[in-house]
């Protein structure tokens, strides 16, 4: 395995200074997952490519809040408090830190398990993706 391949299973930490506060950005664990999921829910289908935050945050800003908390590991009110544009890096460097984590291992895994599911049972076929 080179190291790209363990930067996937195990990613580097990154830092990032906002609002006086130096943040330690890695990959959530499974832990932090069923909050976020409940946060990013009402609008996790606008997340791909290049998201419009101020768009995201116009439409479900309590939400898109929350999620910055959880995924940021800070207090909400400390999220609240950020300036715009400090909001902004924020969300952008927490989505860069989990989204290839998520793209390149989880669903893929999430791909595979419903293959194999998809094989045992009798009768399914497989739908296109």
């Amino acid at each position: 395995m080179d190291t790209s391949e363990w930067d996937v299973l195990a990613p580097p930490a990154h830092t990032l200074d906002i609002a006086e506060v130096t943040l330690t950005l890695s990959p959530l664990t499974l832990g932090e997952l069923p909050a976020l999921i409940r946060a990013v829910r009402p609008f996790i289908a606008q997340l791909g490519g290049e998201p419009d935050w101020l768009a995201l945050f116009c439409d479900h800003a309590d939400s898109l809040l929350t999620a910055l908390a959880i995924a940021s590991r800070q207090p909400l009110p400390w999220v609240e408090a950020l300036a715009l544009d400090d909001a902004l890096k924020l969300a952008t460097a927490l989505f860069e830190a989990n989204a290839d984590f998520f793209m390149q291992r989880v669903a893929p895994g999430f791909d595979q398990l419903a293959q194999r599911l998809a094989a045992r049972l009798p009768g399914a076929t497989p739908s296109p993706v």
